[in-house]
């Protein structure tokens, strides 16, 4: 029953963002007042408590690339109150056809891929990275390309990181401990534990390194998610 009413409040949430969005379409600042709504309604509804460490690591406006593990649909209520100020998302292309959020999220200026084509992606990745460098915006990206359920971080795809070289902006990572989705965490039950970790500087790297970006950030996140879940403390 939390979980319909949640999802109810989704779609309601999403209308009003979408009538926020005709009135300024492609305000960036739209997305961050909309996650922000339908996060904080559908903790409440599904009485989710979810710790945050490093908030600060996303307070401001410099325009960065922000990774996140992507494990269910409910990582909206999880993560959407994180959201940087001017900060976009990259979502697949067939989120268009959501009623209400589907027209909410591209009137708030978010990118939308087919990743079964794959030279198209790259051509928007490539555009992100210039609309990064020219509007000094941000970029939230679920690296992995699919939702895990919460069986480990799966494999990255290169995106987020030629995007990130491209423009010359740092990487920041968010981790989320392993948790059930549909019901999400009530009170009394272990929390939903999320840290934000400190930037990773991409300031003179070259495509050649995207690799070894991708496999540093991969092990980071990892470790983290694994720390996350099994409730051990902050590293020293």
């Amino acid at each position: 029953m939390r979980s319909f009413l949640a999802w109810v409040y989704s779609a309601i949430g999403s209308l009003i963002g979408f009538c926020l969005c005709l009135v300024r379409p492609f305000n960036p600042d739209n997305n961050r007042i909309n996650a922000r709504m339908l996060a904080s309604g559908g903790q409440r509804l599904l009485n989710m408590q979810v710790d945050v460490e490093g908030r600060e690591y996303l307070a401001d406006d410099t325009p960065r690339i922000v990774i996140a593990n992507h494990q269910h649909n409910e990582d909206l209520f999880v993560m959407g109150n994180l959201l940087p100020p001017r900060t976009v998302t990259v979502g697949k292309s067939s989120l268009r056809w959501l009623p209400f959020f589907g027209q909410m999220f591209w009137l708030g200026g978010n990118v939308l891929v087919n990743r079964r084509k794959g030279s198209k992606a790259v051509a928007v990745i490539n555009a992100t990275a210039e609309a990064m460098r020219r509007d000094g915006k941000s970029v939230w990206i679920f690296p992995e390309g699919t939702r895990s359920h919460g069986k480990g971080l799966r494999a990255f795809r290169k995106g987020a990181f030629h995007a990130a070289v491209a423009a010359g902006v740092p990487i920041t990572m968010v981790c989320v401990s392993e948790y059930q989705g549909a019901t999400g965490h009530g009170r009394g039950e272990p929390p939903v534990r999320v840290r934000v970790l400190p930037p990773v500087d991409t300031a003179g790297m070259t495509a050649d390194d995207v690799p070894s970006l991708l496999d540093a950030c991969h092990a980071r996140m990892k470790q983290t998610i694994d720390d996350l879940t099994h409730r051990l403390p902050s590293p020293a």
